[in-house]
């Protein structure tokens, strides 16, 4: 929410809790949000009849993503969805046709398409400083014990791969500008409490475009780790390591471009890119404008998560 507040052109008018009286009163207070303006799940359809609300940022367990982007566009609201988008291709297509019929905006919250270092990497890779991209390879290996339901399919729809692996899968999508033709998966559960019984623990996968690029990635639960991508062209390389956190860390990149050392810093003046996300978003809306990543974005990687799904031999079905 510090997003909206700290954008140039949107602000919080109003609230959706399963505590109205407890969580809904406390950040009504802290937002300046009048009661009347604070919902549950149950009367979240009354949003048709409050003109001070635009739009809804949903950021609720994956599986509810489709039914409440649905239900926003059906009161007329426009949507800025977390990723992924939801648990399955066939949902992303009913929120995408849902928002078209409404005439209402449908954004995913792809952050790092909105930090100024991943887009200055993305135009040095379009540039050619690399020469002719050979591969891409990344990861995001890490621990998230702090929201208990990621470990429940039913709730998160996938293991490690929704939550953490659609970083880098995202990335190389976009830093090439093409779809996987080919895919490659294997999933490893080493953990024995029981706690992955219904999602992946583990998974790598690799990816082969149309251009004959290869691409690499990997994300796993519950083991210390770390978070990069490496790019490697025919003249030149580079390795972003931290990648995919956000908070009080600063990305850096070491690489080449032929003789040209590229190593550097993101720069520390960036707007955050939470209020970058949210000041798009606004914009668009305001505006009239095609959002930099609409459902059609979320739904190309759902269809790539479940390829490497199907190559890993349906891990969770």
């Amino acid at each position: 929410m510090h997003a909206a507040t700290a954008s140039s052109n949107a602000r919080i008018t109003g609230l959706v809790t399963g505590h109205p009286t407890e969580k809904g009163a406390k950040f009504g207070a802290l937002y300046n949000v009048p009661k009347n303006s604070i919902y549950t799940y149950e009367t979240f359809d009354r949003l048709k009849d409050n003109p001070a609300v635009d739009a809804v940022y949903i950021a609720l367990p994956n599986s509810m993503h489709c039914e409440f982007t649905i239900r926003a566009a059906e009161a007329g609201k426009h949507v800025l969805c977390e990723k992924p988008m939801a648990i399955s291709s066939a949902e992303c297509r009913r929120m995408i046709e849902a928002c078209r019929h409404a005439n209402v905006k449908l954004m995913i919250g792809y952050r790092t398409h909105y930090d100024a270092t991943f887009r200055k990497l993305r135009e040095l890779v379009r540039s050619g400083a690399f020469g002719e991209i050979q591969s891409y390879h990344g990861g995001f290996y890490g621990m998230r014990n702090k929201q208990q339901w990621r470990l429940d399919r039913s709730l998160a729809g996938g293991g490690s791969l929704l939550d953490l692996g659609i970083y880098p899968l995202n990335t190389v999508r976009w830093f090439t500008g093409e779809e996987p033709e080919s895919y490659r998966g294997l999933v490893a559960t080493r953990d024995k409490s029981g706690a992955y019984a219904s999602v992946e623990q583990s998974i790598d996968w690799m990816v082969k475009f149309p251009s004959g690029v290869l691409a690499s990635g990997g994300s796993s639960y519950g083991q210390s780790g770390t978070n990069f991508l490496a790019i490697n062209g025919t003249i030149g390389h580079l390795r972003l390591e931290p990648a995919f956190v956000y908070g009080d860390v600063i990305l850096k990149y070491t690489g080449t471009s032929g003789d040209a050392d590229l190593s550097g810093t993101g720069p520390v003046y960036d707007p955050d890119q939470f209020v970058s996300e949210a000041t798009h978003f606004a914009d668009c809306v305001l505006h009239n404008r095609q959002p930099s990543t609409p459902g059609e974005e979320g739904l190309a990687d759902l269809l790539a998560i479940e390829a490497i799904y199907a190559a890993a031999g349906n891990p969770i079905a």
